[in-house]
């Protein structure tokens, strides 16, 4: 599904000497290097404050942790992804509420999010899953109307740029009040290990942050806020900081893997592709909204698990994200939630399968997994 291995071949010798850098100056925890890790992601981003962390899980928590949320405070987010945005919800003791997403882009259905809001609601989780920006515009303004915090969850969404109806662009993680992202090893921006990072152009809410990263502490042995530990190493911020230049690059070649794809299965009736910007498909040469963390399809008419089992015996990895509903896990249901409410992902659920995407793809493998695909479909 993922080609680090080629990946690093290019960029090898500058992580091999940055990480020799490391090792040589032991400055191993908040050392010069995370700090130069941060800055270079703040300009990249165009956002006042990144705060580097451990991993994407904690960025989420750590983010929810700032805005001061109390228990029982419900937190609106998309029934349709990684269980790791409504996992820290539950861990803080607020209620997740979880909404149906859109048939066509698998993000946060707008309409669901109006029925969900109630007057215990404090906040909006909108996930750009896949890579696909959500509607950030309606969302904001839909925040802006109910006094509600709108968190990011950007971890398969950095680099991505959302175009508000006035042309004015954003990158996704910068436009809603704070954001999350991962840097896992298979993400667009990925470590050779765990690490996350919170942004926010809020002041105040980047200084409780950077305290709450850090066991609580501004000064040390100085507890100000309830904290925990949370610090991304140095040698992980020398591996990001020698992809973040190759960023645009890496989605750009995921973003045209994605038209080939597009262009190689177009003809197919019983598979629809993923789509962007309703007019560019989100793979033209001036649009960025989608940056293709997956590529992933929706089968109809088909046995989607019997395709899975039969690029698995042709060599070829699929993944289906996700397979269970958030709402139909056991350690998230919930007697308010009525099935009628979750029509399109109970229907994705069975449909979608995604295929390999990386940076490393080329016309060969791309035409070999598409004839496969399309000789399963046809017979």
């Amino acid at each position: 599904m993922v080609d680090l291995k080629g990946q690093f071949e290019k960029i090898k010798d500058e992580v091999n000497s940055s990480i020799q850098e490391v090792l040589e100056t032991t400055a191993f925890i908040n050392g010069p290097r995370v700090h130069q890790f941060q800055k270079n992601l703040e300009e990249y981003l165009g956002v006042k404050h990144v705060i580097p962390c451990a991993n994407g899980t904690d960025a989420l928590q750590i983010a929810m942790m700032g805005l001061g949320l109390k228990a029982g405070d419900e937190v609106i987010t998309a029934d349709f992804t990684f269980a790791a945005t409504v996992e820290v919800i539950a861990l803080l003791n607020l209620t997740p509420v979880l909404v149906d997403v859109n048939p066509d882009d698998f993000n946060i259905s707008i309409e669901a999010i109006k029925k969900a809001i109630t007057p215990k609601t404090k906040a909006i989780v909108p996930v750009h899953l896949f890579g696909k920006c959500a509607d950030m515009e309606a969302i904001m303004e839909i925040a802006n109307e109910h006094n509600l915090y709108v968190i990011e969850d950007n971890a398969q969404g950095i680099g991505a740029s959302y175009t508000f109806k006035d042309g004015r662009k954003a990158k996704t993680g910068t436009i809603g009040h704070v954001a999350s992202t991962s840097f896992f090893p298979s993400k667009n921006l990925g470590c050779y290990g765990d690490g996350g990072a919170i942004f926010t152009n809020d002041d105040a809410l980047a200084h409780t942050i950077r305290g709450i990263v850090n066991h609580g502490m501004y000064v040390r042995y100085h507890h100000d806020v309830v904290g925990v530990n949370s610090r991304l190493d140095s040698i992980q911020a020398v591996v990001l900081d020698a992809k973040l230049p190759h960023l645009d690059t890496y989605n750009k070649a995921r973003q045209l893997a994605a038209k080939k794809y597009n262009a190689a299965l177009s003809g197919e009736k019983n598979i629809i592709t993923p789509i962007g910007n309703p007019t560019c498909q989100g793979i033209c040469d001036t649009c960025d909204c989608h940056v293709f963390h997956q590529y992933t399809l929706r089968v109809k008419n088909v046995d989607r698990d019997a395709l899975v089992s039969y690029l698995n015996e042709n060599g070829i990895p699929s993944g289906v994200y996700y397979p269970i509903p958030l709402h139909k896990q056991k350690a998230y249901l919930d007697s308010r939630y009525n099935e009628a409410d979750f029509e399109v992902t109970n229907q994705l659920v069975k449909d979608v399968i995604s295929l390999p995407m990386h940076t490393e793809l080329d016309d060969e493998q791309i035409e070999f997994i598409t004839s496969k695909i399309k000789a399963f479909i046809n017979g």
